[in-house]
């Protein structure tokens, strides 16, 4: 509590007598927050620990930031945040605040769902809380772990393998049209089946693929560097010689 106490006069001090901090606003500091919180999800999934907690600090000094504006304009301050926040886990864990029974984590999600439902001002569909703003891909898990918590889901995850199945087949099938605006269409059926694959075995799609993501920066850089030390560039390279680095890079 002294060092968020700490952090809240610093804030004061610098909305004062800090030209830049003085000048910042909701929207000037927008797409800062967006940058801050990619860099924590980036050392998270490096488990880099020191850069975890410097990310996490960028984080929290952009809710401080926000709480500061408003309490400026009259509007609520830091402590209504948390007090917002406390009412809302209280109101959302009845099994822990309350007599409602959950015993697994799948329970909890379902009843956190319908809770969202009934809350005063809260969304009134299912998928009215997934972000529009979301990228595709982590959009596209969300959607779909919403619909599963309210009991829309595969009865057993290997059928879902018979659905990534046709898609493949329906967009092979576009593809022979040449019809570009379908071919896009089928692209995204094969894009959210394989995402609903990869929840149904509990893994994060956006996850996944930033690793192949890193995995292809990796081996491609050490191609490239390859043919440096051979004198050559890629681009002059013939794709035999590109393939023989490349599997050297994947040892």
């Amino acid at each position: 509590m002294q060092a968020f106490g700490r952090l809240l006069d610093i804030m004061d001090e610098l909305r004062v007598k800090c030209p830049w901090d003085r000048k910042q606003t909701n929207e000037s500091l927008r797409e800062n927050t967006i940058e801050e919180t990619y860099e924590l999800c980036e050392a998270i999934i490096k488990n880099d620990l020191a850069d975890i907690k410097k990310e996490l600090g960028d984080v929290l000094l952009h809710i401080v930031f926000y709480s500061k504006i408003a309490e400026e304009k009259g509007q609520f301050d830091i402590a209504d945040v948390c007090n917002a926040l406390s009412e809302k886990l209280i109101f959302r864990h009845p099994h822990v605040f309350g007599t409602t029974q959950a015993e697994t984590a799948g329970q909890v999600m379902q009843n956190w769902e319908q809770l969202k439902l009934k809350e005063k001002g809260g969304n009134k569909q299912v998928l009215a809380g997934v972000p529009a703003s979301l990228p595709s891909l982590v959009k596209a898990h969300r959607i779909q772990d919403k619909a599963r918590n309210a009991g829309f889901d595969w009865e057993q995850r290997e059928d879902v393998w018979d659905k990534v199945q046709e898609e493949f087949l329906e967009l092979k099938a576009e593809i022979a049209t040449m019809d570009a605006d379908k071919i896009e269409a089928e692209f995204g059926d094969l894009f959210f089946s394989i995402v609903n694959a990869a929840r149904l075995y509990k893994i994060k799609p956006d996850n996944a693929l930033e690793r192949t993501n890193q995995k292809f920066i990796e081996r491609f850089n050490y191609m490239e560097q390859r043919a440096k030390d051979a004198g050559k560039a890629l681009k002059d390279m013939t794709l035999a010689e590109m393939e023989a680095l490349w599997q050297a890079a994947k040892k």
